[in-house]
This record gives C-alpha cells, structure tokens and sequence, in this order.
C-alpha cells in the first residue's frame, strides 16, 4: 500500500485532479485509488483516468480531456466524479493504491516445477506462492532504487527470478527451514542455494547499470 500527500485540487466539467506533493509512480490509468480528507466532494474510491501532467481545463465538444500545455502540473491524478467546478487551488488529504503486482502467473510457476498440481489446496498454494512472489520481488527492487511497472514486467531475468523465488516457496511447504528433507539423519538446516540466482536475476545486490 502506498500513501501520497495532496498539495492541491482541480475540478472541471465533473473531473477531479488532485496534485500530490512526491511522485505517485506505481498509479497508472485504469488503477483504483481511495481519496480521503481532500473535500467531501473528492473524497471516495475511484478509476485513474488521467495521469496528464498540465493543468486540466476540462472537456471539449467531444468529451475529451482538455489540458494548458504551457502550465506544469507534476504528479497530477485525475478522475470522474460529478460536482461544482472548482478553481485550482492548494489542498490537503491523501490518495492511496493498494500496490497488486501481477508480473507472473500461476502457470508460469507450474511450467517451472514441472507438474501439474494434484488437488484444489495444491492450486490455491501455488496462488498464494505467486502473490507472495510477485509482492516480494516488486518490493525488493523497490528498495533497491528500481522504478517498475506493477503489471508490466521488466525484462526476461527478473520474470524467471520471481517465477523462481514462487517455485521455491511452494517447494517449502510443510519443512520446517529451506526445502523439505527425506534424510532420516539430516542435521541442521538445508542452505537454499537458488536465492543466490534469484537475488542476481531480479538485478539485486549488485550496481544498478543504465
């Protein structure tokens, strides 16, 4: 979930922008976001329809969005609600996305096992193992100082490390540390050694390159 600060408010032709004060750079067109706190007239859940960075002047003839060119509006965050018109001005509240990445799928995780799964709870662990996946790798190469799309995904190498890092999860299932172990004289844990190649597909660790 990320949480972004309102600096100003916009309304024209029943669209609301809302200016936020860091750039909101996971919320894209088509994205739900809950506006709290800046006019109960903006307030609520709704669709991004706009991520134009000039400032909104309304509809034209046609319906379509209208922008001035010429006045910069940086992380602006338009929607459809009906209301008052309401000159531009500064504002307080917040606008918050609930982050879902969707980078790979459950037959990407299945293919890379290499089997199919054998029961309804075996499916739903394998759904769990991705959105756990998904939601870790986005989340690391955040912090890391990368800029992703939430539902596109960046290259070959980060998709098959997150298809990795869900493979290696639903083969812990039921182990106590690291993969399962059959040895009746096992001692200690099983180091997990594909972290190490799912920490160097997903770019982590290492100088970020241009």
């Amino acid at each position: 979930m990320a949480v972004f600060t309102v600096t100003h408010r916009r309304r024209a032709d029943n669209v609301c922008a809302v200016q936020t004060l860091t750039t909101p750079v996971n919320v894209e067109t088509g994205d739900t976001i809950v506006v709290a706190s800046v006019h109960a007239n903006f307030d609520g859940t709704y669709t991004v329809i706009s991520r134009e960075p000039y400032y909104f002047t309304g509809k034209d003839e046609y319906g379509y969005l209208t922008f001035d060119y010429s006045q910069s509006r940086e992380n602006q965050i338009l929607y459809a609600h009906n209301g008052d018109d309401l000159e531009y001005e500064a504002a307080s509240g917040t606008v918050t996305i609930t982050e879902s990445c969707t980078w790979i799928a459950d037959a990407d995780v299945t293919a890379w096992l290499g089997i199919d799964s054998a029961t309804a709870n075996d499916t739903a662990f394998i759904t769990t193992c991705r959105q756990a996946a998904n939601a870790w790798c986005f989340r690391k190469r955040e912090q890391a100082g990368y800029t992703d799309s939430l539902t596109t995904v960046p290259s070959a190498d980060v998709k098959l490390g997150t298809i990795m890092y869900a493979a290696t999860l639903y083969r812990e299932r039921g182990a106590v540390d690291s993969f399962a172990s059959f040895d009746a004289i096992a001692v200690g844990a099983v180091p997990n050694l594909s972290m190490g190649r799912i920490m160097q597909l997903l770019g982590i660790n290492r100088s970020q390159v241009a």
